[in-house]
């Protein structure tokens, strides 16, 4: 009998073929709502797209997601490009994407915004994090095409501003595909090499499109990891980037950055020239002062009259010396004066006797130390005898000499009551040489009335 039952699986199919030959389904141009989004960990992206009165699930490989530059959120209002098809395992059709946009909003303008407002949160554009450049840089390393006039404008601003300084040229990508992480390897580069002092990185004017590499996460970040400070350079005054906003200093054009990186020679020149004519100002200020001062010092009483000044101070040298002469006097009298009451003394003092009487002193006062000593040793003696007896006398051994005996239960206690036995118990009876292990065959208990 022929069956005529299809498979589930052979029903997916021919619906599947149906939706797939349809030319109306195969190009769909559709504007709707992103809900219940998720971004799979092996990047395609799975969403709802709604309107007020229906949904439809929907999918992006990550071979077509990778190239859009914002991120799909929940509410979000887009435009869409791609087909209808049947996804056969679980038997629904749904709308495989191609192309995504915001509506109403430039994708890129967007991706700006996003990421602007990303790094914001992260404290990227703090003004705290801002390093100071450099006022006298010596060298410093331009990042940039190595074609285009922002690297002409650069080298021109720094040779007629600041010849004395050296440009180290690293050339990068800065537009296309790869220029990002061109430029973000090229500030990693910098950074690695000795004696630099800093950084512009930069391009011409552009459309928002060729001057996308400037509002990339890579180079942003490495901006911000930059050891050196950084100058941002890009496009033209009303040009604004991600860059910008991250670098230590933006400048508005290459031509200003070059501006902003060095001073100016002629500045110097005339800060030079006015601190020559203050010094020399100074100088010829402090020379007057000091002819004022030797002119004074030489029309003093000193250099006009040396001689009696030195005659002054002999005259004041004899007095010292007379002086000087008066007080040695004075004292050496005074210490022999003190030298012969002390000998005076020596000489009335009989060290003989005092000796022999302190000796007689000591002789004494150990005789009555020996004499103590003894009184007080018998006395212990004596009251150790006294102890020792008193010891003796309650001692039970020598009670139970006199015919006494201590009897103990089989948990060696003494037995101090013949209520603490029972019949037929054993128990021990110490005598005065020994013991004896005894059995209870009657117990009598008398009132004992004192």
């Amino acid at each position: 009998m022929e069956d005529k039952y299809l498979s589930v699986t052979a029903l997916t199919k021919y619906i599947k073929k149906k939706f797939d030959v349809d030319h109306h389904l195969n190009h769909i141009l559709l504007r709707g709502e992103i809900s219940n989004f998720k971004h799979h960990s092996r990047g395609h992206m799975y969403m709802t797209i709604k309107d007020d009165n229906a949904s439809i699930r929907a999918v992006m490989f990550h071979k077509q997601n990778q190239h859009i530059k914002f991120q799909p959120e929940n509410g979000m209002k887009v435009l869409i490009t791609g087909y209808i098809s049947v996804f056969e395992s679980q038997g629904q059709y749904q709308l495989y994407i191609q192309e995504l946009q915001p509506d109403g909003i430039g994708a890129l303008h967007l991706a700006f915004e996003q990421l602007k407002e990303k790094l914001m949160k992260e404290g990227l554009f703090d003004p705290v994090h801002k390093k100071e450049l450099p006022k006298y840089p010596q060298q410093i390393a331009v990042l940039t095409s190595p074609t285009g006039a922002a690297i002409r404008d650069i080298l021109t601003t720094m040779e007629r501003r600041y010849p004395v300084a050296n440009v180290l040229i690293i050339p990068v990508l800065v537009q296309g595909k790869s220029s990002a992480a061109s430029i973000a390897e090229a500030i990693k580069k910098a950074n690695k090499l000795e004696k630099l002092d800093l950084i512009i990185v930069g391009r011409g004017g552009g459309s928002l499109e060729e001057l996308w590499s400037f509002n990339e996460e890579v180079v942003a970040r490495a901006i911000f990891e930059s050891a050196l400070p950084v100058i941002s350079a890009v496009g033209h005054e009303t040009d604004i980037t991600i860059s910008d906003m991250v670098a230590d200093l933006r400048a508005p054009t290459p031509t200003a950055a070059a501006e902003l990186a060095v001073p100016s020679q002629l500045d110097l020149l005339e800060k030079i020239k006015k601190l020559d004519q203050f010094i020399e100002s100074n100088i010829l200020h402090r020379l007057e002062r000091s002819r004022e001062k030797l002119s004074a010092v030489e029309s003093s009483y000193v250099f006009k009259y040396p001689q009696r000044l030195v005659e002054d101070k002999e005259q004041r040298l004899d007095r010292a010396v007379e002086q000087l002469g008066k007080q040695l006097v004075y004292i050496v009298r005074g210490k022999q004066e003190a030298y012969q009451y002390i000998d005076q003394r020596y000489q009335r003092i009989n060290y003989e006797r005092q000796i022999e009487e302190r000796g007689k002193r000591v002789e004494e006062l150990m005789s009555r130390l020996e004499r103590v000593s003894n009184q007080q040793l018998q006395q212990k003696k004596q009251l150790f005898g006294n102890r020792l007896a008193q010891l003796d006398l309650l001692n039970p051994t020598r009670i139970m000499k006199r015919g006494y005996a201590i009897a103990y239960t089989n948990e060696q206690e003494i037995v101090r009551s013949v209520d603490q036995m029972n019949k037929d118990e054993n128990f021990t009876i110490q005598f005065a040489d020994g013991f004896i292990q005894a059995s209870v065959q009657e117990i009598r208990k008398e009132d004992n009335h004192e």
